[in-house]
Parts: structure tokens; sequence; C-alpha cells
């Protein structure tokens, strides 16, 4: 037998260190210095670290909803029970089924990522490797990300603590020798608003730059999932979420100091993702061997980030399924490693099926970036409701439980910051710095679109057969006096 609707997930398996590098791999650090940031130098040119100072302090306004949030409602069900428990129960339900859908669609993202960069590298340096066989890499990834997820979330989690710490240091042992390397050219002007390119001159061009820089941070809220399987839940949930959040932005901020400084903050606005004008490219040039390392941070990050996700996408649809708001199939837990071998089953083919359907169909890059799109535009809008759920649930509280700026001033601080992320991540020309996307990436609003319906249909019907299971995506199960927070009429083996 493959797997069984077991207690539950396995209590006390995990703590602060693991579900903390939950989060941080989530958030894919490597990756997000080498190619993410360096998409806001051409708004903000040499004052990047600013811009990217300015993105952090946006997104910790929402960290610290989720954060607070997590540490009152410790639940593998995450943003769904926020959402249904701060605003209604059917927002809850949406919320979920959009989480799932793209959580589950992460993991290939990454695996995309890791085919092609590591067959563009290797085909750099011999020209006898083909650069369009990215596949096998892809696969191997998949492969890996399955079997750590088999053997339970002790072994998952553990693993992506150790890729974590990998990726983190090498960034930052080769930032600190590129500031040592600038020497008299290390300047704080770098946080003003001096060194902005022609056409983006000034406050404009950091605020463009923070908008492409806030996308690096999507997902600090990875450990939430992770609450019923760690020990002291709400405190740990809050730490490891704020945690990730702070210590990774400043990790972004120092990372992005040092590039800029050592590079030349008057031409950072032709830096970017790959060629002689990125990290890969500067560490080749000046610092010989050490490109290897910067090359197995990056390869290391989107494995880690892989990892992350798979938890983040099978413990949703577990939580959803436990409620049977999702088939039953995705509760079932292997018997000895409490991990939810269906979710991994179908999060693997899934993925598989991504990576060739898409990789194939269009072209590595291509479908990365289609995906890329899906995925932040649901995330961040996940972000702005999770923001009004945190707002709403202590309103409900009373005034004992209400803290005025905590829960009401920064969830409006943190929707204000993810709006303009939004429009930029989804492609509407509202600013003057966002482009428009173009086909086959602008296919991605109505990938959405249509998932979203879906989903509207699937809560109609569910509303009318069956209204108590849309309720029970509020319930905390953590907090049930049933073992391991089971229905009490035995539902979850109907």
């Amino acid at each position: 037998m493959v797997g069984e609707v077991a207690a539950g997930l396995r209590p006390d398996a995990i703590g602060l260190r693991e579900v903390l590098f939950q989060s941080i791999t989530a958030m894919a650090p490597a990756a997000a210095v080498a190619a993410s940031i360096p998409s806001g130098a051409a708004f903000a040119g040499g004052s990047l670290p600013l811009a990217v100072l300015i993105a952090l302090v946006a997104c910790l306004f929402t960290a610290s909803c989720v954060a607070e949030l997590a540490r009152e409602l410790p639940s593998a069900g995450s943003v769904a029970t926020y959402a249904a428990q701060g605003l209604h129960p059917t927002v809850g339900f949406l919320v979920g089924w959009g989480y799932v859908f793209v959580e589950a669609l992460i993991p290939p993202l990454l695996l995309l990522q890791l085919g092609f960069t590591t067959a563009g590298t290797l085909h750099q340096e011999w020209s006898s490797y083909p650069a369009d066989l990215w596949w096998p890499w892809a696969l191997a990834g998949a492969a890996i990300i399955a079997a750590a997820g088999y053997f339970g979330v002790r072994a998952s989690a553990r693993f992506g603590t150790v890729l974590g710490v990998f990726e983190v240091l090498v960034f930052l042992i080769f930032a600190v020798w590129l500031i040592g390397k600038a020497g008299g050219d290390n300047t704080l002007s770098v946080f003003g608003t001096s060194h902005t390119p022609a056409g983006h001159e000034g406050v404009s061009g950091v605020f463009a730059g923070s908008v492409y820089t806030v996308l690096a941070f999507a997902g600090f809220e990875a450990a939430a999932p992770l609450a019923e399987e760690t020990r002291n839940p709400r405190r740990t949930m809050h730490r490891a979420v704020l945690g990730a959040a702070l210590s990774i932005g400043l990790f972004y901020v120092v990372t992005t100091y040092a590039m800029t400084v050592y590079f030349g903050p008057d031409r950072f606005a032709t830096f970017g993702a790959s060629g002689d004008a990125s990290w890969e490219g500067v560490a080749r040039a000046s610092f010989g061997f050490f490109w290897v390392l910067v090359f197995l941070a990056v390869v290391n990050s989107t494995i880690a980030n892989a990892n992350a996700c798979a938890n983040v996408s099978t413990r949703t649809a577990f939580a959803l399924a436990r409620i049977r708001v999702l088939p039953g199939l995705f509760a079932s837990l292997h018997p000895r490693y409490r991990s939810p071998v269906a979710g991994i089953a179908v999060q693997t083919v899934v993925a598989v099926g991504a990576v060739l359907g898409l990789g194939f169909g269009y072209d590595p890059v291509t479908a990365f970036l289609l995906l890329a799109t899906v995925i932040v535009t649901v995330v961040i809008g996940v972000y702005i409701v999770v923001n009004l759920a945190c707002a709403g649930y202590f309103l409900r509280r009373g005034r004992q439980s209400l803290k005025p700026v905590r829960h009401l001033v920064l969830p409006v601080l943190g929707i204000v910051a993810f709006v303009p992320a939004l429009l930029t991540a989804a492609g509407l020309p509202v600013f003057d710095f966002v482009s428009q996307l173009t086909a086959p990436v602008s296919y991605a609003g109505p990938v959405v679109g249509v998932w979203m319906a879906a989903g509207v249909v699937v809560l109609v019907v569910l509303l009318r057969r069956h209204p108590e299971r849309i309720s029970e995506t509020a319930r905390v199960h953590l907090d049930d006096p049933t073992p391991s927070g089971l229905p009490q009429n035995g539902a979850a083996q109907r």
C-alpha cells in the first residue's frame, strides 16, 4: 500500500532552524541576487541598493501580517485559513485554490531554470556539450525533490537547510570580497538617488527599481504550511516568517551594495542577469575559479527553492483534502514518514509534465517566463488578501487583541506596497516603467483567470451540496481536542 490516511502530519518533527530555512530557501536568495534583483538596475542604476532597502521595508509590512496570523492560526492551510478566519470561508477557499495551484508550479519553474542554467554553462565551458540538452538536469532535480519529500518533512527540511546555508555563504563571502576590492570606491551615495540612469532620474527610478526588486522577496511565508509539523508552532512560525524576510532582505542589501560599488554605480544600469555585466560574468573576469561557486550556488538555489515549494504545495493540498474540498487522495500519508505521498506523486507528475510540455513546446527560457508570470501574479494577490485578513481577524477579536499599528496600519502599507508589484507582474502598463507582456508570456493572465473561474464553480457546487466543508477552511486543527485534528466523525476517511 503506497499510503494511507494516517493520524495526521508528524508533530514536533522540526524546529526553528528548519522552518526558518524553509522560508529562506523558498525566497531563492542566490537565484534572486543573480537573476531577479538585477532586473531593477535598468531603472535604479547605481541606486539599486536603495531600491532594495525600500523593497525590504515594504515586504516587512506583509511579513509582519503573515507572522501575526501564523502565531494565532498555526495550520497547514496557512494563507487559506488566515483568509477564512479574517475575511470569510469562501475567500479562504479561493485563496487556497489559487495558492496550491501556483505553489505546484514553482518546482517546474525552478527545474526549468536548473536545466537551462546548467546546460548553458556547460556549453560555454565545453562547446561540444549541446546547449539545448537541458532536460536531463531538470529531471534529475525532480527526482531529488521527490525523494526528499517522500522521506518526510524532517529529511526535506534538513536537506533545504544545508542547501540554504551553502548558497547564502557563497554570496556573502563573494560580497565581502567585492567590498574589499572596491576599496576607496565604497560609498554610501548608492543609498541616495544620485546614480539613477537617464530617463529614470531621481525618486521615480528608485521606485521603479524597488517594484521589480519586491518580486525577489516572494516566499517568506513558506514556513507557515509546516506549522502542524513544527515544535511550538505559534512562537516558531512567527519568528521564522519575520526572520526570513528580515535576514534575507539584509542579505539582498549587502550583496547588491557590494556589486554596485565594485562594478561602478554610474554604469550599473547596464548590469543584468547574464553576460559580462552579471554576477557570473564578474566572477569569471575577476576572480578566476570562484565563478564555479557562484554557478553552483545558483543551481543549488533552484533545487532548494523547488524543494521548499513542494513542501508548501503538498501541505496546502493536504489541508484542503482533509476537509474534503480537494479529493481525499491528497490527504493520504505514508504510514511511517507521515509525508503526503499522494500529493508528492501528483506534484512530481505536474512538475515533469510542465517542464517537458512547456520546455519543448516553446523553449525552457520562455516556459520559465510564462510560469513565473503566472506564479508571481497569484502570489502577490494572495499577499494583498492576507494583509486584509490580518486587519479583519484582529478587528473581529476585539480591542484587547487589536494593536492599531501592527494590525491596521501595517496591513494597509503592505497592500500599498504590493499593488504596483502586482500591476508590474501582470504587465498592466499603469506606470511608464511597466512593459506590456507579449505572447506566450501574456497567456499567464488567461491561465490564472481560467483556474480561478474553475475555483468559483467548485465553490458554488460545494456551497450548495456541502457548505460545511467550506466553513472548515477556517478550522485550526491543532486546536482540536481530537488526535492530530482529524474530523470527529471520521470524515477524512470518507
